[in-house]
C-alpha cells in the first residue's frame, strides 16, 4: 500500500473530508500509475477519486469500536520517532 495513506478512523479529531479526499487521490495514483493523467484520462481519474473518497467517507461513518478515540498528535509524534529510528544518521 502507497506510504503516504495513513489510518484515518478512530482519531480526535476526526478525520476532515479534504483528508479522506487527499487519501483517495493517492490511492487512484497509486493503483493507476498517473501522478497526474493525460486529459484523455482526466475525467475518468476524478471520477475514480470521487468515487474512492465517497466510499471511505460511508466507510469511516459507518465503523464502530469502543476503544476510545487516538490523539493525533500523540500518534505522530510516534511516527515522527519510528521514522527517525529508521533513518541512518
Amino acid at each position: 500500500m502507497c506510504r503516504s495513506i495513513h489510518a484515518l478512523y478512530n482519531f480526535e479529531p476526526p478525520a476532515t473530508e479534504e483528508e479522506v479526499r487527499d487519501a483517495a487521490l493517492q490511492y487512484v495514483r497509486k493503483i493507476s500509475g498517473f501522478a497526474q493523467p493525460s486529459r484523455a484520462n482526466a475525467e475518468a481519474f476524478a471520477r475514480a477519486v470521487d468515487a474512492v473518497a465517497a466510499a471511505s467517507g460511508r466507510l469511516l461513518d459507518e465503523l464502530v469500536t469502543s476503544a476510545s478515540p487516538k490523539d493525533r498528535e500523540l500518534e505522530a509524534a510516534k511516527a515522527r520517532d519510528r521514522r527517525a529510528l529508521r533513518q541512518p544518521a
